[in-house]
């Protein structure tokens, strides 16, 4: 479900955040070997892009930003006092991670999130108008958040920090766009070469001071920062004029920066607040603590509520029985933990299961895990290419690790991944049932057959990409059906067209590579192409090249083709049959247009056999009236020769 104005989507109950213990997985010790085992693995390059901006490795360093509070600080009535019970205090810092340390002394505040634990250690004046913007941002998703293009925040009134590049006052802001989740919470403001940061300090009239020249010919102020490197300026005579990389070196070290590896990835939580999952083995004893329940599986218990508790806690808080249990160490009194597994925890390993899923000794046995893993090929959708595609590579390396996975296998689940794109609704949008635009396959079937619905949604564009339903093309593969089921009974005779028989081979070569690469929408694409043919040669097709245009067709129209293999006196099914194989002296062309160059510019074509060879190619091109009125009385240095397409004279 997703948050929506603070509220549920799907129900409408207002949403909110809590800070609650929760169960953790510790993937963040293997964010460097799931970044680096990406290079081991034949992935498509956008989903290697996405594995690794989910984990987020950058780096960079820690800065601190001493804060102090303004000497007066204006009450109520508009009188001053000062406010010595805060500086009294310890003094506060704020830590910063920056990748961008050559940009500090542009650096006109600074942004915490909202969430940011010392907000309620700080002393400010307009607290109830921070509150209420704090309420306001816990309602809100982090990808909400991030999304979100309006930047919103407020400023915390009386109090300032040190840039310690410069040693200047700069102001702190609170602003949803800031979250806990990366670096340290806080970030330091550069709006001239930070977009969201420019956006943000335009709105709320902060300083914007450039300290990186690009080398770009027109600058990108006021409309864009620039975000890229370059030449250092307004950063003191000690610091301009160096290139970035060279200054965040020498900056970082005047300001005693720390070098910091950074990452978007966080542990894992690994726990949820219901009754449908796998039970968390984990008892808690008053004397022991936390202590392992060895005693497996643990079977949920039959209940009639599924509601959670007042308190938000799991529906088997309420199952007495079944929490209340003696400690495993002491026998003394203890409660099972009531939360549960997430949905992720089954779908990351099943797979191997399946490999020897009646053994009920281990989890698998050695030899089969040998025999069938790694997985040889894994699509899916893109939505699955960044978090179950990590989640379930980390538990694969975690069992490799210690010794349940063969080491001889790697540690990567997988050795292929692709995806596929998704069926949007008519007119390019997300099917929805609220938008009442979802396309029912039972529908479709019912009308059309279930052949044309599975060679429509192949037709329908290249594999990984979104595409549209469009009614008229579900109907215009029904057409190509009705085609080759009438030419099957009307088309195919004993002997059959040479010319046909040509074309066959050469869609039974592209089919066959067209399936490989899933190039499904050209490999349809190219039945359709040979139906028009066959439908426009009286001589039809033969017999025997009509089985194996079947067998083609197999995988893609099963059930049509199916019931014409019978009719046609097949003994077995035909998914049983061999797959067809092209002839490639039938698939070669005879003539081909071999085109002239020379000095790279073309001079002409001329006919040519295919197949032709260099010298042959060389001979036909000097007697060729047309061609050889540039290379008479001419010294040929090189010819570049590509088969079957061109011959160039470098003169």
């Amino acid at each position: 479900e997703e948050v929506v104005n603070g509220k549920c989507e799907r129900c409408g109950g207002e949403v909110v955040k809590k800070e609650k213990e929760q169960w953790m997985l510790k993937i963040t010790e293997y964010a460097d070997r799931l970044l680096e085992d990406l290079e081991n693995v034949d992935f498509p390059e956008r989903v290697k892009t996405l594995q690794r901006d989910w984990v987020g490795k950058s780096t960079g360093a820690e800065i601190i930003f001493k804060i102090k509070n303004s000497e007066n600080i204006e009450n109520k009535n508009g009188s001053k006092k000062s406010d010595r019970s805060f500086l009294n205090q310890k003094e506060k810092s704020v830590k910063v991670f920056t990748t961008r340390v050559d940009t500090i002394f542009g650096a006109t505040y600074l942004v915490l999130a909202p969430e940011h634990p010392i907000v309620n250690e700080l002393s400010f004046t307009n607290k109830d108008e921070v509150d209420k913007y704090i309420k306001q941002a816990l309602g809100k998703s982090d990808i909400e958040r991030q999304e979100n293009k309006e930047k919103t925040g407020v400023k915390l009134e009386g109090i300032t920090a040190t840039n310690p590049a410069n040693n200047k006052q700069v102001p702190i802001f609170i602003a949803d766009y800031v979250l806990t989740g990366y670096g340290t919470g806080a970030i330091m403001a550069v709006p001239a070469h930070d977009q969201r940061d420019l956006e943000f300090a335009k709105k709320y009239n902060q300083p914007i001071v450039r300290v990186i020249m690009g080398v770009q010919k027109k600058p990108c102020f006021p409309d864009r920062a620039f975000e890229g490197e370059g030449f250092i300026i307004n950063s003191g005579e000690e610091f301009n004029n160096l290139k970035s990389q060279e200054a965040k070196e020498k900056i970082g070290q005047k300001i005693g920066a720390d070098k910091k590896i950074n990452y978007k990835l966080r542990d894992w939580v690994f726990s949820r607040q219901r009754y449908w999952g796998e039970p968390i083995p984990m008892i808690h004893c008053e004397k022991c603590g936390w202590v392992i329940e060895e005693s497996l599986p643990i079977e949920l218990p039959n209940i009639k509520e599924y509601e959670p508790t007042k308190e938000g806690e799991s529906p088997l808080a309420k199952v007495d029985k079944w929490v209340n249990v003696k400690c495993p160490k002491c026998k003394g009194k203890a409660k099972r933990e009531t939360d549960v597994m997430p949905n992720w925890a089954g779908s990351n390993w099943y797979f191997m299961r399946y490999c020897d899923s009646k053994n009920d000794k281990e989890f698998a046995n050695e030899k089969n895990l040998k025999y069938w893993m790694p997985v040889d090929w894994y699509n899916g959708g893109m939505e699955h290419t960044t978090l179950h595609l990590l989640y379930s590579r980390f538990i694969f390396k975690f069992l490799w690790d210690i010794g349940v996975v063969p080491k001889e296998l790697g540690n990567e689940p997988y050795k292929k991944r692709t995806s596929h794109g998704m069926v949007l609704a008519e007119g390019g949008v997300k099917m929805s049932k609220s938008k009442g635009n979802v396309i029912n396959p039972d529908d479709v079937i019912k009308e059309y057959g279930a052949d044309t619905l599975r060679i429509y949604e192949m037709f329908m564009g290249p594999f990984e990409q979104a595409i549209a339903w469009d009614t008229k093309g579900v109907k215009g593969v029904r057409r190509f059906l009705d085609k080759v089921w009438r030419l099957s009974d009307e088309g195919v005779n004993k002997k059959g067209s040479l010319e046909l028989k040509k074309l066959l081979h050469k869609t039974i070569k592209k089919v066959t590579e067209d399936i490989e690469n899933l190039k499904f929408n050209t490999a349809v694409s190219a039945f359709m192409e040979f139906s028009n043919e066959w439908q426009a040669t009286e001589k039809g097709l033969a017999e025997d090249d009509f089985k194996d245009l079947l067998k083609l067709l197999s995988v893609f129209a099963p059930h049509m083709a199916e019931e014409l293999w019978k009719e046609i006196g097949g003994k077995q099914s035909i998914t049983l049959e061999k797959w067809p194989e092209y002839d490639i002296k039938l698939i070669k062309e005879e003539k081909i247009n071999l085109i002239i160059q020379v000095n790279g510019k073309v001079r002409g074509k001329i006919e040519a056999q295919a197949g032709i060879s260099e010298q042959e190619a060389k001979e036909l091109a000097v007697t060729d009236k047309g061609i050889k009125q540039w290379l008479d009385n001419k010294e040929v240095k090189k010819v570049f020769f590509v088969k079957d397409k061109l011959i160039n004279f470098v003169i």
